[in-house]
Order: C-alpha cells, then structure tokens, then sequence
C-alpha cells in the first residue's frame, strides 16, 4: 500500500508527481546536509489540478501532499517517498499532518477574510521541517477578490511553502493564478477501475460495485455512495422517473417542484445533523449562561455563524439539485445512444424499459434539445437564477414532443 493507491485511473499523472516527489525529496535532503540543490527539478511551488467531477483531483491533490511529508528512512530505495506507513504519510492522508492545511468549503464561496488567514498560513516555516502544505479543494469558488489575495502568495511563495489547488477546469480558476501553477489535468476513470477500486477498498460485492461505477459513470465518489447509501439509491431512482411524468404541462411543473423539494429536504437533514451541535459549541465557547442568555458582545459571532449555516443550506440545495441533473444527463445520453445505434454501454440498464421508451417515441434532435435543457438549467443555478425557475423551465422543455 502506498499513497497513490487510491489515484484511480491516473497513471500518468501519478507518475509525474512521483517525480516531483522524488526531486522535492532531494531538494531537503540537499538543504540538511548543506549541499547544492540539484540542478533540474520537477518540483515547483503551485500546481493547479483540474478534472471532470469524480476524476479524483483532490485525491492526487492529497496523495501528493503525503508523499512530500514522507519520513520514510528506505524512500530513497523505493524509488519515490510515498510509502503510505509513516507518520508523515499517515497523518497526511487522515488529515492530522500539522503541516497540512486541507480547504474544503461547504458553502458557495470562498471570501477575502479566510484567503487571507489561509496566507498567513503559507508565510509560517513547516514545524516538521519539510514542506508547508495548502491544499484549496474548491479553488473555483473563490471569490475574484480572494483570488486576488492568493495570487500575491503564489508570485511570491516562502521558500518551503507549497499551493495545491484544485478545480473543475482551467476556466475555473483567475487567468493570474493558473499561469503561475503547474498544471495537471485528471480523466473520467474507466467504468472497470471504479468497479476495482470499490470492491478492493471498501468491500463492495462485485456485482454491486459494477452496478454503481456502471450507473457513474467512472464518478469514484458517487459510485461508492450509491453502494453503499440506500437513500441515495433511492433519490436516484426517484429522478429517473422523472422523465415518464412530464407528459403535460400539469405533470412537468409537479415534476420540478418534487425535485426542488427533495433537494430542500436534504439540505434540512444536513441542517439537523450539524446546525444544532455548531451553535451549542458556539454558545458554550462564548460562556452562555444557563437558559441560553448569551454574554454582552457576542451577538456578532453568532450572526456570523447563522449567516454561515444559510450560505451552507443553499450549498447543500444545489449540491443535491447538481446531483439529479447529473443523473439526468445521463439517462438521455442512454436515450441518445439507443436512437443513434452507436453500441455505446447503457449506464442506466436499471430503467432499460423506461429507456426504450423515450427513445421509440422521440427523435435524437428532441433528446439533444433534452440535454440542452438540462446543462441550461445547471448554467441557470450557477448564476444564482431561483431554483424553481430554473428547474421548471428544464422539465417544460422535458416535456413529449
């Protein structure tokens, strides 16, 4: 086992950052003993990760941040730190390595405030002597301003601090800042190492684990989550009836408000789970009184953390609305395939019927207006257009021609 065991899919990217790793490697050992840097490196300061959804950007993003942390006394032997053991490696990849910022965001945005603490961050020496580590998962949600504060930090990094940053595509992240990274591009995974990875490391039966990464189509983290979460089996089997009961006028608007309320409910069960404990922990920490009567000064941070709580409901909204257009797509992109005869694999042979179906009574020049729709609606709530607009102008042009 080493870190880049679970880099599904992506072995030549995998092999360039076993090099950066093995070069990152030479240049401490060089500084520790007082020797020269080698001449040419392949390691670099900013490296900007991009892939469609499910690639596993943050997973090699994460791997690599390990393999540079790695302490491991035979990595010279093995041929590239990494060994996936050591404490370096270990605390890396579960999130404890106090040389490792991990950034996720589970809200809209990334603002000026948390870039700027974020580098403050970079400008500190690594405690454990080799690399200061920031790794911004979510780098397309900064916000132009924010990316403006972390540009300054990537033209001029300290001299052992290391940018990971990680988005859907190049267009994503400030032309300034991509220009200053080096960039990786990740793939789709192939349906059959999905299938591997979820029967070998999480211990799904195999006829299941094709199922899912079939279903995915190669999207690691969703195909695990249909193995193994039986809500989400069935959100997705809910979805893809959808497109059987949008007959009329009457049946596309009913269809748009269920999904829009299934997306709602989600975002209230997130709500439940964590609101609750967040503001408990606030108010304890702020020194409420018994009864819940807060101290004198504190009505601001728990303003903040309300506001917060909001920004995350309507993340957790329109993650799940991205989730049932995702699974939509796919469903007409079997339609598609059926009606042009193309022998591509069917990802949805779950609804093979409902499949033959629209295929009989439609043309290939409705299931692309069908998928236009679709993407228009996804474009629709990235620029922040009322979800239930949008969704009901996508399940209109749904509608049997």
């Amino acid at each position: 086992m080493t870190v880049w065991d679970d880099l599904v899919g992506q072995e030549r990217v995998g092999a360039q950052l076993g090099a950066a790793a093995r070069d990152a490697d030479a240049l401490v050992t060089a500084e520790a003993g007082g020797t020269p840097p080698p001449e040419a490196s392949k390691m670099t300061h900013a490296w900007l990760f991009t892939g469609p959804p499910g690639s596993g950007r943050a997973v090699a993003a994460r791997s690599f941040a390990a393999a540079l942390q790695c302490v491991s006394p035979d990595r010279a032997l093995s041929g590239a730190p990494g060994c996936g053991f050591c404490d370096g490696c270990h605390t890396a990849l579960i999130g404890t390595h106090a040389d490792v910022e991990v950034v996720r965001t589970d809200v809209l945005s990334i603002g000026v405030k948390d870039t700027r603490e974020l580098v403050r961050r970079a400008q500190l020496s690594p405690a454990g002597g080799r690399w200061q580590v920031i790794l911004l998962e979510d780098a397309d949600r900064l916000t132009e301003g924010a990316g403006n504060v972390l540009l300054k930090a990537v033209e001029e990094p300290a001299p052992r601090t290391v940018w990971l940053l990680c988005a859907p595509s190049l267009e994503d992240v400030l032309p300034t800042i991509r220009s200053r990274c080096r960039h990786l591009t990740l793939r789709t995974p192939s349906v059959s190492a999905v299938t591997d990875v979820l029967i070998r490391r999480d211990g799904i039966e195999p006829e299941a684990a094709a199922a899912a990464a079939r279903s995915t189509q190669g999207h690691i983290g969703r195909a695990r989550r249909l193995a193994t979460d039986e809500g989400a089996r069935a959100r997705r089997a809910t979805v893809l009836k959808l497109p059987l009961r949008v007959d009329d006028i009457g049946g596309a608007l009913k269809a748009a408000q269920e999904l829009i309320d299934a997306a709602a409910e989600d975002a209230k069960q997130v709500a439940e789970e964590i609101d609750t404990k967040e503001t408990e922990d606030l108010k304890a920490a702020l020194g409420a009184a018994q009864g819940g009567r807060m101290p004198r000064g504190t009505a601001g941070a728990m303003k903040e953390l309300e506001d917060r709580q909001k920004r995350r409901r309507t993340r957790t909204q329109r993650d799940s609305l991205d989730l049932a257009l995702s699974d939509l797509t796919g469903f007409y992109r079997d339609v598609l395939a059926l009606q042009l005869g193309s022998g591509l694999a069917i990802a949805h042979e779950d609804v093979r019927d409902a499949l033959d179906r629209i295929a009989r009574n439609s043309t290939p020049e409705h299931t692309l207006r069908r998928i236009e729709a679709i993407v228009g609606c996804r474009e629709a709530l990235e620029a922040n257009v009322a979800p239930l607009l949008a969704v009901e102008a996508m399940t209109m042009t749904l509608r049997s021609p």
